[in-house]
């Protein structure tokens, strides 16, 4: 199906007469994004769920809708007014106190990565094994531990390691003669990427 195929099956079935061809083609591109009712509509014109659409869903919107679930659904379920939830899928910041964040775990069925991630605390998660890898790791297990719930066991094991990584890899660097500057990009390497190190590390040990 071209792109006025799918415009005219969402005008003509979907009552949405502002849909055009070129609308389409900036969906497909990533140029504009579909709402939430044009991407209902979309699935239902190309015979697919929601959830084929977007990919791997990274926002809350985009796990609720992969999962097929209506946003009054996840409302209730949390114990949310409607129009306060969808502010939040709006806005894509989450202001739910622990309960309803496990409660929001449970409905989206999240893994705790995209849990993280959906509820704001990449960012904090960042900044805490940052401070665990470049001082001493051990007093950062607690503060971990409240932004990634996991066993003690194994946080404490992975940030064991990662410390491990960035100081051998820091020395490495330093003892290749490559001089300070070199060693500093390779490091910040190291951090840009240290979340995704992190929950490698972790699945390593829980798989």
């Amino acid at each position: 199906m071209g792109p006025e195929h799918v415009a005219y099956g969402m005008r003509a079935s979907y009552g949405m007469p502002y849909v055009t061809p070129d609308l389409v083609a900036a969906w497909e591109r990533g140029a504009a994004a579909p709402s939430n009712p044009e991407l209902t509509a979309l699935a239902g014109v190309l015979w697919c769920s929601p959830g084929e659409l977007i990919g791997r869903p990274r926002t809350l919107r985009e796990h609720r809708v992969s999962r097929g679930i209506a946003p009054e659904d996840v409302a209730r379920a949390v114990g949310m007014d409607l129009p306060g939830y969808l502010h939040m899928e709006d806005s894509g910041t989450w202001r739910g106190n622990e309960r309803q964040s496990a409660v929001l775990a449970d409905v989206l069925q999240l893994s705790l990565p995209d849990f993280v991630t959906v509820t704001d605390r990449e960012t904090k998660l960042a900044e805490l094994l940052h401070s665990a890898v470049t001082t001493r790791w051990q007093a950062y297990v607690r503060p971990v531990a409240k932004v990634a719930p996991l066993d003690r066991g194994v946080l404490e094991d992975v940030l064991q390691e990662l410390h491990e990584d960035y100081q051998g890899h820091m020395a490495a660097t330093l003892s290749w003669g490559g001089g300070t500057k070199e060693a500093s990009v390779s490091g910040r390497d190291f951090i840009d990427q240290i979340v995704e190190i992190f929950w490698t590390a972790v699945e390593s040990r829980n798989g």
